[in-house]
């Protein structure tokens, strides 16, 4: 029972010290999406991806356009036609429709793949430049603003910091 007081004794303090001595946890924040707005890559990742939307829009526009000639045409003349020819030209008709909606999806599917693979590089350095800045300024967290229901006026607003990081002013 001795040994145990004594060593409860010699190691109090070395625990005390160590508190003590132990740095405080840092909590900063920074707002993402207005460092993200203000990288130069994002204007350059949204023209491309407009230009890349435009073009898709161009082309189901064109498909669009022509369907509604069939349909109008299929209108105009399905009074003088004969059942089967009606019930092919509806099919047809379906089936153009049905190919337009495809369309449509599998160009929504390219532009998100297009935005994350032109988007992955511009995450990355924003990530690095915080990291680098949490480091330099002994943070222990660093959380978005927008995620946060409050931040206190001890957590270090590291948003200036890491747009300097990035070098944008």
């Amino acid at each position: 029972m001795k040994k145990i007081i004594l060593m409860l004794a010699l190691a109090l303090p070395m625990f005390a010290f160590a508190q003590k001595n132990a740095a405080p946890s840092v909590i900063g924040h920074i707002n993402s999406q207005e460092i993200m707005a203000s990288m130069p890559e994002i204007k350059e990742i949204s023209l491309k991806l407009d230009t890349l939307q435009g073009t898709y829009e161009n082309h189901l526009a064109n498909m669009q356009e022509e369907f509604n000639k069939k349909v109008t045409e299929f209108q105009q003349q399905q009074a003088t036609m004969t059942d089967g020819i009606k019930q092919y030209r509806q099919q047809e008709l379906a089936e153009m429709e049905q190919r337009i909606q495809q369309f449509y999806q599998t160009v929504q599917q390219e532009l998100q793949a297009k935005q994350a693979e032109l988007m992955l590089p511009v995450q990355q350095r924003l990530l690095d430049a915080i990291k680098k800045v949490a480091t330099a300024k002994n943070c222990a967290y660093v959380m978005d603003s927008a995620a946060m229901l409050y931040a206190s006026p001890d957590a270090l607003n590291l948003t200036a910091a890491v747009k300097a990081e990035l070098g944008i002013k």
